[in-house]
């Protein structure tokens, strides 16, 4: 059975590129060989759509939130893509509902994470990424008590950069709630270098953060923005290995891991006493 790593793709600011990141970075580590699944957390079925276009409630039948209500497996909602490698569970309009129907329930931080812990096809993947609304609410907790990391994409405005801090202030608050839960670090989005914001924002970030930042930048590129029209990831749209979202999310994806393997060869050698 493989090790499973279940990520959180969040930023409570809107507009950052969380689902283009979530789709992209997952298409790359599948097309690097690894079993890739996504989860859909957020409400507008953005990621749902961008892969396998919008998902409708079926009478008698359970979906996502039935699944966390009931702390079930999430086998049955499990989902092939276009992409060799990458499955998804599909998210349906009803989980708008997610946040009051989970306010009264016990234990309702850690609902999804029991769901994950049942589901028996889950260590058939090398990694779960999870796309969460752009909010700090009980989904978002839920999907943070789940994993093993975090990755926050921010796009190079100022605005969203002020977010951070108010970001990291809310996942510090749910530390006791998941105390595995580590930080993969901020990716720049929609970066121009010809913009001089672009570049300010890059320059704080780096002294606020240092190495949290990550090295590699999604560049600002339309194309990302047409390829869920017809349901495909950045490579499929642009078929070609010089394309700038293929160089990005390459890029991306091959510091992701490297950064995973930093992190985790401590936990290694503690485990080995």
């Amino acid at each position: 059975m493989k090790n499973t790593t279940i990520v959180s793709i969040v930023n409570h600011k809107g507009g950052c590129l969380k689902t283009t990141v979530t789709v992209n970075l997952g298409a790359a580590l599948a097309r690097a060989g690894k079993k890739v699944l996504l989860i859909d957390l957020d409400a507008q079925q953005n990621l749902t759509s961008s892969l396998v276009g919008p998902q409708e409630a079926k009478e008698g039948e359970m979906m996502l939130l039935d699944c966390i209500c009931e702390e079930v497996g999430l086998d049955r909602l499990i989902v092939e893509t276009g992409v060799s490698g990458l499955d998804i569970i599909p998210c349906t309009e009803d989980f708008m509902g997610a946040d009051l129907t989970l306010v009264s329930a016990v234990g309702r931080e850690s609902m999804l994470s029991t769901c994950l812990k049942k589901t028996k096809r889950l260590g058939e993947y090398d990694f779960v990424l999870m796309d969460n609304p752009p909010s700090i609410s009980l989904v978002v907790m839920n999907s943070l008590v789940a994993s093993d990391y975090f990755l926050v994409p921010c796009s190079a405005e100022y605005l969203p950069m002020l977010g951070l801090s108010l970001l990291g202030g809310s996942i510090g608050r749910i530390s006791k709630l998941a105390p595995r839960l580590q930080s993969l670090g901020v990716v720049l989005t929609m970066y121009s270098r010809n913009e001089r914001i672009c570049r300010t924002v890059e320059n704080t970030l780096r002294k606020e953060l240092g190495n949290t930042l990550f090295d590699s930048k999604i560049r600002v590129n339309t194309k990302a923005k047409s390829a869920p029209s017809i349901r495909q990831t950045i490579f499929e749209y642009e078929h070609s290995k010089t394309g700038r979202g293929t160089e990005d999310f390459t890029a991306l994806e091959a510091e992701f891991l490297t950064r995973l393997e930093e992190r985790e060869q401590p936990l290694a050698r503690a485990a080995n006493g």
